[in-house]
């Protein structure tokens, strides 16, 4: 078991309420500049800490993992996802990995429902006419949109998040669709009106919007690909508040530009190394910056469940949100 005051270093700013406790509890170092450590650098963290907080851009990488000290023995995640850390190499040193999970499924669902908004309404582009000086006065025919209600919704991955977003849609008139692994009993299907497609490539063909919930894995990697985004409706739209490596970019980005889908709002999206996405340029597509959990509330209350891994685990208990 660790000392009382284990030391702590937590790679990234957090909630200045979140910091003030984290200095309280533990032997705490923080990263003031925010940006994000060099493999370098998070190599000399882990072979200086008992305990590290990485957020989810941080790459722990195997080199990372095997350099550390035989001191550190849990690295207590900000944040749910975990395809960052390279856990096979954690658990072969022991080291034990949280996160925090089961927090943000309402933030990132509000998020999504604007962004399921605003695509058919084309309000972003209607914001950019106005902004670049392009609009004339009111007209019957210009910046027309598609109606939200009666829509039909095709949700991938009816987890948390996936039935959260179908609450919201629902209350819009909106025509619940979902692929998932397995189907969702019946009784949680009544609730949001939900049809189940066990054959994801006939849901594609036939939905208005498409709203990618389901995690990074092995299998949902390049789960959207060419050939599959190629299935969409010529006037249909695609959501992505998951990971960037879910859909296949260049073809999505080809898609866009030569009008065979109406529109996309990516939440999560391929960077260049110094210059941003060539969606930029896309037709009707909304590029945010990984807001899908960006509340302050939702922010609190991940360094919450950070801190209440790591009290857990210093009193010797097997930590809540324990990954391995």
């Amino acid at each position: 078991m660790l000392v009382q005051k284990p030391k702590v270093f937590i790679t990234r700013k957090l909630p200045k309420k979140i910091e003030t406790r984290m200095m309280e509890l533990f032997d705490t170092t923080l990263n003031g500049s925010d940006e994000l450590l060099s493999e370098n650098e998070l190599i000399k963290v882990f072979k200086a800490y008992q305990i590290v907080v990485p957020s989810i851009a941080d790459k722990i990488s195997k080199k990372v993992i095997n350099e550390s000290s035989d001191s550190l023995t849990l690295i207590a995640n900000f944040g749910a996802g975990t395809d960052h850390i390279d856990l096979e190499a954690a658990k072969n040193k022991n080291i034990i990995v949280t996160n925090t999970p089961g927090l943000l499924a309402d933030d990132t669902a509000d998020l999504i429902m604007s962004l399921l908004l605003a695509l058919p309404r084309r309000l972003y582009e209607g914001s950019k006419v106005v902004a670049e000086g392009n609009w004339n006065g009111w007209s019957p025919t210009k910046m027309l949109g598609k109606r939200i209600n009666g829509i039909r919704l095709g949700i991938i991955g009816m987890g948390r998040i996936g039935q959260a977003v179908a609450k919201r849609a629902k209350s819009f008139g909106v025509s619940i669709h979902y692929h998932n692994r397995k189907q969702l009993p019946s009784n949680i299907e009544e609730v949001y009106e939900a049809t189940y497609w066990n054959n994801l490539d006939e849901m594609i063909r036939r939905m208005d919007i498409i709203s990618i919930n389901c995690p990074l894995t092995k299998e949902t990697k390049g789960l959207m690909s060419k050939k599959r985004l190629q299935l969409m409706m010529q006037d249909s739209y695609i959501i992505n508040t998951s990971r960037s490596e879910i859909i296949d970019e260049n073809a999505l980005l080809h898609l866009l530009k030569t009008n065979k889908i109406a529109g996309a709002g990516l939440d999560v999206f391929r960077r260049v190394e110094n210059r941003n996405s060539d969606l930029l340029d896309a037709p009707n597509t909304i590029l945010i910056p990984h807001m899908g959990s960006a509340t302050v509330e939702g922010r609190i209350e991940m360094g919450e469940k950070v801190i209440i891994n790591i009290k857990t685990f210093i009193d010797g208990h097997n930590p809540p949100n324990r990954i391995i």
